[in-house]
């Protein structure tokens, strides 16, 4: 029995460990942290592996959750440096917004950005999204129409404001 576990396991990680770590690395723009993260992920499911049902699913929401984390944490380490630097300078914009998509995407209620994260970023099919997030199909249209929205509203803004 533990044999078997260990080879699915095994079976799993060979097959799924360079999509999601290559998937995590287009979020991240880092190899390293990417791999951190491909590799927490499959830790986590490890952990739980006779409790969940769909181990791709559950990679990658919980490497979605992991890259989150390490975009609040590159946000609030950039915060503080600037900080730190604009007490010399004076700056022009007091709340420039930051236009790169990255921090648009992680600025979408959880709701709305783990579908876009899935199905943009991990190339899943809405009908996967909908399986592994627990929601209608019609759910999950609706919700990547709302989050392109605001994407494209918030991006013009930031665009506004740097011409």
């Amino acid at each position: 029995m533990k044999r078997s576990r260990e080879k699915a396991a095994s079976d799993l990680f060979a097959a799924l460990y360079p999509r999601l770590a290559g998937w995590c690395r287009r979020l991240v723009d880092d190899d390293e942290t990417a791999h951190e993260i491909a590799s927490e992920a499959f830790t986590r499911l490890w952990a739980r592996w006779t409790r969940v049902e769909e181990p791709r699913g559950f990679l990658y929401v919980t490497a979605a959750n992991l890259v989150r984390d390490h975009w609040r944490k590159l946000e609030r380490e950039r915060r503080a440096l600037h900080r730190v630097t604009s007490e010399a300078a004076v700056r022009p914009h007091p709340d420039q917004p930051d236009p790169s998509v990255r921090m648009l995407v992680q600025s979408l209620p959880e709701r709305l950005r783990v579908p876009i994260l899935l199905h943009y970023y991990a190339d899943m099919p809405i009908r996967e999204v909908s399986v592994l997030t627990g929601r209608k199909e019609g759910t999950v249209k609706a919700d990547l129409h709302a989050a392109r929205e605001l994407l494209r509203v918030h991006l013009r803004r930031s665009l506004d404001h740097t011409a």
